[in-house]
């Protein structure tokens, strides 16, 4: 019953969160936001810890900015859907320059890796990749109940985007990745927190966790491009940057992986550092 309730309620959020007006929604997921900071909870906890890992005299007003920025977040995709292509350009920037990189490669045939933290929208990220023609893919975990679980995957095939799960599905998703890859696809990858327990360890913030090897292997086994992306809320919208990432080429493959998952890890703490309040990271992720 508490898994169908579940789903009922994400359905629900899709449908009644696009009918309120924008300044009613922004209000009230606020106010549920500033709730979960005052209850202060075990995802506020969280959130708190791992803020402080980032910078250890960070101010607790981040914090509650942090919970503002997850429940934007939310708020944001439940209303994607309804958004036509101009408003998913308009409400995304980045530089000409970063731009010129991904439009260069989509006109090479060439395949991108972008791995990226939980930070900032990317569904209203890739919202954007889809709505300048490119073709997209990425992987979804596996949630409980299933039927939360393919309302996600119907949500962001809505979108435009090609949709695999991490788990149970008919092939390995690396496989399937690989040959997107050649077919020019950009592979868009969560990479700041490892699903599996068997993730690639780093460094990250002075502590260590595990991230997964996807992007690393990915590149190194196709040689696609592969950038870290920092994504941050601007008062209108999303704004993003890359940053490239060479892989290692030096040493068997499961040390080069190591390094270049580390690169990536160094290229999130980049973002994050400068933003903050916009990482959603409410689950235990160092070591």
């Amino acid at each position: 019953m508490t898994d169908r309730l579940t789903a009922l309620g994400f359905s629900a959020g899709w449908r009644l969160v696009r009918m309120l007006p924008l300044p009613a929604a922004r209000a009230l997921f606020n106010a549920a936001a500033d709730r979960a900071y005052k209850q202060n909870g075990p995802g506020t906890q969280r959130l708190r810890n791992n803020l402080r890992q980032v910078k250890p005299d960070i101010s607790d007003l981040v914090v509650r900015d942090g919970l503002r920025s997850y429940a934007r977040y939310w708020l944001e995709a439940f209303r994607l859907p309804s958004q036509s292509r101009q408003q998913a350009l308009d409400g995304f920037s980045i530089s000409p320059e970063h731009y010129d990189w991904l439009k260069g490669h989509v006109a090479d045939g060439t395949g991108v890796v972008l791995a990226l933290p939980h930070i900032g929208n990317w569904d209203a990220a890739a919202a954007w990749v889809v709505a300048n023609g490119w073709q997209m893919i990425t992987v979804a975990e596996r949630l409980k109940p299933e039927a939360l679980f393919q309302q996600f995957v119907e949500y962001r095939e809505t979108l435009g985007m090609e949709v695999i799960p991490l788990t149970g599905g008919e092939r390995p998703p690396l496989d399937v990745l690989g040959e997107r890859l050649e077919q020019g696809f950009l592979v868009c990858l969560l990479g700041d927190r490892d699903l599996s327990r068997s993730g690639v360890e780093v460094s990250f913030f002075g502590g260590r966790t595990r991230m997964p090897a996807g992007p690393a292997i990915l590149a190194i086994r196709t040689g696609a491009p592969l950038y870290a992306v920092d994504l941050s809320f601007t008062p209108t919208g999303t704004h993003a940057v890359l940053r490239r990432i060479v892989p290692a080429t030096e040493g068997p493959l499961d040390q080069r992986v190591k390094a270049t998952t580390q690169m990536l890890a160094d290229g999130y703490a980049a973002g994050i550092a400068e933003h903050p309040q916009d990482w959603h990271m409410l689950q235990k992720l160092w070591l």
